[in-house]
């Protein structure tokens, strides 16, 4: 009988996990708590806020670095800088994140290497990768199938992308925390100015922006999960790069739809532009369309929420391809700036928010900014 862990495969396993976590897994849930000081109530509470099932089992499952960490939340309540809820509300802010930025990671590094490899196909073969798909479909054994067009990487793909992120983990562990640390300082500061608007010389009011794409559902169906995911990431990393080269706030994506804030009505006119112009000139995306309000808005755990925000997505909704509607609010002080060109649309009434009365807004042409 082949001894626990004396497989290459599963040592091969073993020692990508210990790369990734940093350090060897040596201690046992007692020892943890033991070491950090706390009950293993309250290591149990920790673990649990960052995500993890509960672990019962007195396996040697946790390394030095679970225990500072556990060290220091509870050295951060018994100092009373925060108590118990807020840190563990904290933690749980973190891991969130981190569950969503791992992910997003590994799917990145896994459709690297699935697009190496069809690349290598196609070298060795010369023939585009899907017409080697189709041969072996047909029945044909000369030549190999490209990486299957799926959402869960094969056994070949995951094992490569879990290496290549063993030997990167460190270089990127110090770029994690310089981001965070660069958006806290940007999200204090925006809480400062909102909690003194006079002396920032700005309002609290904030413009709340929707861009989606137009006839989504009818591409998932029509392809590949492969394709759909490059197609998402694409629509997503054009987004992030308009919405942020004007000083714009990228909350969230959600798969079609991207939600994004800013401060002035101005900078929100030129990001809806934008990326109209940006998705309309793309070759692969289709058009999107963008409904935008300005008004109050509710901030928690990194999301906006409030009539505003509803406001803009029901804009969104009943947007024509290609076009940008605005609600009263926002066409108000867009109208005294110049660049922008605004259409008053008849009054309707939208589902959850009640009656606008939208604007279409446009580039000034040439012979300057009209407001009909």
């Amino acid at each position: 009988m082949t001894a626990p862990g004396s497989d290459p495969a599963d040592r091969a396993g073993q020692d990508i996990t210990e790369q990734l976590l940093g350090q060897p897994r040596v201690l046992r849930r007692r020892d943890v708590s033991r070491g950090a000081e706390v009950s293993l109530l309250s290591a149990r509470k920790f673990w649990h806020a960052l995500g993890f099932p509960v672990i019962d089992t007195d396996d040697e499952l946790f390394t030095e670095a679970d225990r500072q960490a556990l060290a220091t939340v509870a050295g951060i309540v018994r100092e009373g800088l925060l108590d118990e809820p807020t840190a563990l509300a904290m933690t749980r802010a973190f891991a969130r994140s981190a569950d969503r930025l791992a992910g997003w990671q590994s799917q990145l590094i896994a459709e690297a290497v699935e697009a190496e490899a069809t690349l290598a196909i196609e070298a060795e073969h010369d023939v585009p990768a899907d017409e080697l798909d189709a041969s072996v479909a047909a029945g044909s054994t000369n030549a190999p199938a490209a990486p299957e067009s799926r959402s869960v990487p094969g056994v070949a793909t995951a094992a490569e992308t879990a290496r290549r992120l063993a030997d990167i983990t460190d270089r990127l562990e110090p770029l994690l925390v310089y981001a965070w640390r660069r958006h806290l300082s940007a999200t204090v500061s925006r809480m400062m100015a909102d909690a003194d608007p006079e002396s920032f010389g700005l309002t609290k009011q904030r413009s709340v922006g929707f861009a989606d794409l137009v006839n989504f559902t009818a591409l998932v169906r029509r392809l590949s999960e492969r394709d759909l995911a490059r197609l998402v990431s694409r629509f997503e990393a054009l987004s992030a790069d308009v919405i942020t080269a004007h000083g714009g706030r990228l909350i969230k994506t959600v798969g079609d739809e991207v939600l994004f804030t800013t401060v002035g009505a101005a900078p929100a006119a030129a990001i809806a532009l934008d990326l109209v112009d940006t998705m309309t000139e793309d070759d692969v995306l289709p058009d999107v369309r963008c409904g935008m309000a300005r008004g109050p808005i509710i901030s928690r755990l990194g999301d906006v929420f409030g009539t505003t925000v509803n406001r803009a997505s029901r804009l969104t909704a009943v947007a024509g391809a290609g076009s940008v509607l605005v609600d009263a609010t926002m066409a108000r002080e867009l109208a005294s700036m110049s660049g922008f060109e605004l259409t008053g649309q008849r009054r309707r009434v939208l589902r959850g928010v009640g009656a606008v009365t939208p604007s279409v807004l446009r580039r000034a042409s040439s012979a300057g900014r009209r407001t009909t």
